[in-house]
């Protein structure tokens, strides 16, 4: 039996749900696989976490992830979002030796948890699943419209500097140093994102394959929309459109900002009585914010129950994102039969057939985001055949068992030539 230890800053969130989603699929196929995590919020017993008394404080306290990002603060008019330097010490490397797999797979590393120079202290072959940009930059998670990773970074846009022997260009230069000699495949969900770590300094020479994640198609499944409402307290007699993300409402690349005035515009075009709105990973704001519509919203949802119960209440979900790889809230929204609307951006194109299961929208055209949400439930024939196809496509292309065995797959193709190699 092939031994696989995958590694990932948690257990939730997008990337950390996806992880342990793919260990979960392995399992069931035979595969010996764990997680091993820094933060730990579910149950499973497969995912392994930090014991000792010292590190449960250190990290509840947030230490090592407050340290890493202290030379951020010599750039204090950077952009919002993440940027991730990595250079705290770690105890990754011993972890690993004392599980001993075939093969590593890394995920989401970041806030502190695995320290760059680590990863050339690792003898078994590695996979690299990249959940967004940062494995092939000099520290951003997404690039926006900067391509400097294609270099060698410096003089940064999202850290609004000018000088080429910046942060980013520092973290760069360590990634190609301690990267060089590193037995490394590259995984990508999307297409996408395959293209950009090709095209990337540090990742041009390496195997890249893309997978698509895969979700418990048992679990995200159609449910009698009707109930669904009754259940959550929602609206019988609205359409019901969704909109959800970790910290949605405040996350500039989900897109929210943009969703905001494509609501207050079909709320001016006649839909004022007949949409509502419904909101998951934001609680409600202190100041209200004028959508033009009532708004639910339902805070932090983490249980996979309640997340499917939410898709399928709704008639439409919007993923209004500037950037993005192949987010699970579409995966998850499609699975339970909702269809979808997105800007046609990174990956959504890979999930969303425009017209067939949702809509794709000219990049950030508001106007276009709005008549997608406006297409999609106007026609109640229409919509059942979109909803149909939505679940179709969940079941074709992204299930648990597809995305294992592909893995699989490429994990014993690098044992067996890890074996002749002598490694």
């Amino acid at each position: 039996m092939i031994k696989v230890l995958h590694l990932s800053n948690s257990d939730d969130g997008g990337a950390g749900r996806a992880a342990l989603r793919l260990s979960q699929g392995l399992w069931k196929m035979g595969v010996d696989s764990q997680v091993l995590v820094q933060f730990k919020s579910g149950d499973d017993k497969t995912v392994l976490a930090p014991r000792s008394s010292l590190e449960k404080v250190i990290l509840k306290l947030k230490l090592t992830e407050y340290l890493d990002r202290l030379p951020l603060q010599f750039y204090r008019q950077r952009d919002a979002g993440d940027f991730s330097p990595e250079l705290l010490p770690d105890a990754i490397a011993s972890k690993v030796a004392q599980h001993n797999p075939d093969i590593i797979n890394l995920h989401w590393v970041c806030n502190g948890f695995l320290k760059i120079e680590t990863l050339a202290k690792f003898t078994q072959p590695l996979v690299w699943t990249l959940h967004d940009m940062w494995p092939f930059t000099g520290g951003c998670h997404y690039s926006q419209e900067c391509d400097r990773y294609t270099d060698s970074c410096g003089a940064c846009p999202i850290l609004h500097s000018d000088r080429n022997g910046d942060l980013s260009r520092w973290i760069w230069q360590r990634k190609a140093k301690a990267w060089k000699d590193l037995n490394l495949t590259i995984v990508t969900p999307s297409s996408w994102l395959a293209k950009c770590a090709s095209s990337s300094s540090l990742f041009k020479n390496l195997r890249v394959e893309v997978i698509p994640n895969g979700l418990d198609t048992r679990k995200y499944k159609p449910i009698q929309r009707q109930m669904a409402r009754e259940l959550l307290n929602l609206p019988q007699d609205k359409y019901l459109v969704l909109f959800g993300a970790m910290y949605a409402s405040s996350a500039r690349r989900k897109g929210f900002h943009l969703l905001q005035p494509a609501l207050q515009s079909l709320s001016q075009s006649g839909w004022q009585d007949r949409i509502e709105l419904a909101v998951f990973g934001a609680s409600e704001p202190t100041e209200p914010i004028e959508l033009g519509f009532t708004s639910h919203y339902l805070g932090k949802l983490s249980d996979e129950i309640s997340l499917a119960l939410v898709y399928a209440a709704a008639d439409v979900f919007v993923a209004p994102s500037l950037q993005d790889n192949l987010p699970n809230t579409v995966m998850e929204a499609l699975a339970c039969g909702t269809p979808c609307v997105a800007f046609n951006i990174g990956g959504m194109s890979e999930m969303i057939e425009h017209q067939v299961n949702g809509y794709l929208a000219q990049p950030y055209q508001i106007d276009d985001l709005a008549q997608g949400i406006a297409w999609v439930i106007e026609n109640q024939e229409r919509h059942q055949k979109l909803c149909d196809r939505a679940r179709e496509k969940a079941e074709q292309e992204f299930t648990l068992e597809i995305q294992a065995r592909r893995y699989e797959s490429v994990y014993q193709e690098l044992k067996q030539t890890s074996k002749f190699s002598g490694n």
